[in-house]
């Protein structure tokens, strides 16, 4: 049984609600344009919005069961949400906000309070005001109050939403950390595609109410860079390898894939990580045939899929043996290579254009 499963049927807006999915412990991301009924659907699990039928379970336990009548309030379900703002107590010290769930439920939780402060690191801001932190430190006390509740499900509504691109990128590592050492199930809502290649498992793609497709991030992003009215200058797809050589003169890793290698530049890797990378559509380049003399260092080998035209520009699925690339190029430059699905080409990324999504694990081994 999965530690989550969500089958149920409401209304949103000017939409009907009708979503089924399950889920495990890390983090399922609901994905989706503004306005796809994400968040109503998480007030939904959290019971502070009611479905018209249908069930939800988490860790075994019924939350709500249109056929059977239970239908527990938001203060028996056991849910942890953290919602856009983060909504602390302005009078209550940080450390009485992030105990204050324990306080109001009379209960003494069973995750060590020392853990999640050193986890989120507050450890110095216990004794402050909520008005005496940044942006970021507010939104880790929140997330840190949701854990120490003992949530068997944690709800994060657009966590990050408020915050500027500093802040974000300081807040993310915990929200990491908080995926690897949590041990609990954690939906994450967002349309940031950076946000959800870092941090997510799985994707559900949601559209007007109803899920469009729940699978592995990698093929979800894809997906989704690939449907009728996505922002194409957006799109990106995640592949993902194992760092087998540092360069430390030049600052450089290479990551061993299926079918080639890349040369990356930047700190932070050690031989045998396994990391994840976004690889924007844009920044991709395809040739026919691999090419010296070129300042692109990173020249994969690999097979052309789906070719989708868009006006002047062709989305173009390219296959590194069973991981996939997708690349935006002119129609003309597709035409001039005369690129059809099963025809062979090369990839072209340039180093600094790959990002590290994340680090998924880090292996003993060669």
């Amino acid at each position: 049984m999965s530690a989550l499963e969500v089958d149920i049927r409401g209304r949103a807006g000017s939409f009907e609600i009708e979503t089924a999915f399950s889920a495990g412990p890390g983090v399922t991301a609901l994905f989706g344009p503004s306005g796809a009924g994400k968040s109503t659907l998480l007030k939904m699990i959290a019971g502070t919005a009611r479905p018209r039928s249908g069930r939800i379970v988490v860790a075994g336990s019924t939350l709500y069961d249109s056929a059977a009548g239970i239908d527990l309030p938001p203060e028996r379900r056991g849910v942890g949400f953290v919602f856009q703002e983060a909504r602390l107590f302005p009078h209550l010290s940080v450390r009485r906000n992030l105990t204050y769930a324990r306080w109001a439920g009379r209960r003494r939780g069973t995750r060590a309070f020392d853990e999640v402060v050193a986890l989120l690191g507050i450890g110095d801001r216990l004794d402050s005001a909520p008005a005496t932190l940044s942006g970021g430190e507010r939104q880790r006390v929140a997330i840190g109050r949701a854990l120490l509740a003992d949530p068997a499900l944690l709800l994060m509504d657009e966590p990050l939403s408020s915050l500027d691109k500093a802040r974000r990128g300081e807040i993310l590592p915990y929200l990491e950390a908080i995926r690897t050492e949590a041990g609990i199930p954690i939906l994450y809502v967002s349309h940031e595609t950076a946000e959800v290649a870092q941090l997510a498992d799985t994707v559900v793609l949601v559209d007007k109410g109803r899920v469009a497709g729940v699978g592995p991030a990698a093929a979800m992003l894809a997906r989704f860079s690939l449907a009728a009215g996505s922002d194409a200058s957006e799109a990106a797809t995640l592949i993902e390898g194992r760092v087998t050589g540092i360069d430390p003169a030049y600052h450089t890793a290479v990551v061993s894939l299926e079918t080639g290698r890349l040369e990356l530049t930047g700190n932070g890797f050690a031989e045998g990580m396994v990391v994840r990378l976004r690889v924007r559509a844009a920044d991709v380049a395809i040739a026919s045939a691999p090419h010296d003399g070129l300042s692109i260092r990173n020249q994969l080998p690999c097979t052309v899929g789906a070719l989708h035209r868009d006006g002047a520009f062709a989305m173009v699925t390219l296959h590194l043996g069973e991981q996939r690339l997708i690349a935006r190029i002119t129609a003309k430059s597709a035409d001039m290579l005369d690129l059809a699905p099963g025809r062979e080409a090369y990839a072209l990324l340039k180093a600094v254009s790959v990002e590290m999504a994340r680090i998924e694990r880090q292996t003993t081994g060669g």
